[in-house]
């Protein structure tokens, strides 16, 4: 799956989340719903483009839960 694809998905996962009234808590939604719903290659994509180019083009939420994805990865 192409990054510009995987980044769109990402950014409306976090806009989803977004609404919620604890930040900690959407950005672990956001973490979580990536992490049993993305297949490991999609994550591995998505955090290896991110990796090689930035993180500039994801909402700070979803930048927020890759860090927490990492970490479970």
């Amino acid at each position: 799956m192409k990054p510009a694809k995987l980044i769109k998905m990402a950014n409306q996962i976090g806009a989803f989340f977004e609404a919620m009234p604890d930040r900690e808590q959407a950005v672990t939604g956001v973490a979580t719903h990536i992490q049993r719903n993305w297949e490991s290659r999609m994550r591995t994509a998505l955090l290896q483009h991110v990796g090689e180019c930035g993180d500039a083009e994801l909402t700070p939420i979803v930048r927020d839960a890759l860090r927490v994805v990492q970490k479970v990865s």
